[in-house]
């Protein structure tokens, strides 16, 4: 079962079922791994929202994965730099679990209601298939294809301040191969980009700088524009290959669904969102997953900070129990 919310919009829905159809469907970031909900979007009813969770109770977390210490991820990051800066790379995204265990319950449906609040521009979703339990609301779209007009949109989405701070260098070097990149994908599908300006977007306690385009493509060219555009440097780094073999060798915990993609299609529409701010939820714990853009300019403690403060977007809306 699935509940979710479009951005800017609070109305709740979730799908029916239909076996002739997905119309949501998460993608692992390596994608080898994929979660399917049959059915047509419907709408849903806000106070139903326990009834299909419920039934398949959240695991137990059998992995026994220890989150990395502040000093092993300093050092581990350490390494990547030295990395970035033996191959000049112009950005590598580095990203940690930071696992939550002092709870006896989760109160799903007023976590996923204080989520929702917190962020309504993100895309917001509660699932429970049996085997993965996730929750996770963001708002960088990977793509979005008007089914009518053919008219396909995309962004740029990097750097990470604190809404009250001021953008640096480091920040806004670390936007720039993000934009050209995604840029030169389009520029292989369309022969007419529109780029705007960037711009500060605003997600919860935190901004990014962000770059929008739009452009026209042929339907049957989708795919493979998502395949090229995933995984975006904002989730991975450039070159993208390389990025990922570093990944793999670096990141002490697989990615899973964090840094995948979510794919939604409407009658009117396809949509492709980026999974971050996400967990995976377990009975007994929360693995928050969240990561950073690093450049040959980072700072290892800054970076531990901000990884810190991303984690919130999820921390700070769950509802926990202890039992008496």
């Amino acid at each position: 079962m699935i509940y979710f919310k479009f951005p800017f919009d609070e109305q709740l829905y979730s799908t029916d079922h239909n076996q002739n159809i997905n119309s949501v469907n998460f993608y692992s970031f390596d994608k080898l791994k994929q979660v399917s909900f049959e059915g047509r979007i419907t709408s849903a009813e806000e106070q139903y929202i326990p009834t299909g969770l419920i039934s398949s109770p959240l695991l137990q977390d059998q992995t026994h994965f220890e989150e990395e210490t502040k000093e092993e991820y300093m050092h581990s990051l350490q390494k990547v730099i030295g990395v970035i800066k033996d191959n000049q790379l112009p950005k590598l995204v580095y990203s940690r679990r930071k696992i939550f265990r002092s709870f006896d319950e989760i109160d799903l449906k007023e976590s996923f209601k204080n989520l929702c609040i917190s962020y309504p521009n993100a895309f917001r979703y509660l699932f429970n298939d049996r085997d993965n339990a996730w929750m996770g609301a963001f708002s960088e779209v990977l793509g979005k294809f008007n089914k009518e007009t053919h008219e396909f949109e995309t962004m740029a989405l990097a750097g990470t301040l604190p809404v009250s701070e001021e953008w640096s260098e480091k920040e806004i070097e670390e936007q720039k191969p993000v934009t050209n990149y995604i840029q030169d994908i389009l520029t292989n599908y369309s022969s007419h980009v529109q780029q705007s300006e960037t711009y500060d977007h605003i997600s919860g306690n935190i901004k990014h700088l962000r770059t929008d385009f739009r452009t026209h493509i042929k339907p049957e060219d989708l795919d493979a524009l998502i395949q090229d555009l995933h995984p975006t440097p904002a989730v991975c780094g450039i070159p993208k290959d390389f990025c990922i073999e570093n990944i793999q060798k670096y990141e002490k915990f697989p990615r899973e669904f964090y840094a995948g993609y979510i794919k939604i299609e409407t009658e009117e529409s396809i949509q492709f969102f980026v999974n971050l701010r996400c967990a995976r939820l377990y009975q007994d714990s929360v693995h928050v997953f969240v990561g950073g853009g690093i450049t040959a300019q980072s700072n290892p403690e800054k970076e531990w900070v901000e990884t810190e403060m991303k984690s919130e977007a999820i921390l700070k809306n769950l509802v926990t129990s202890y039992k008496a």
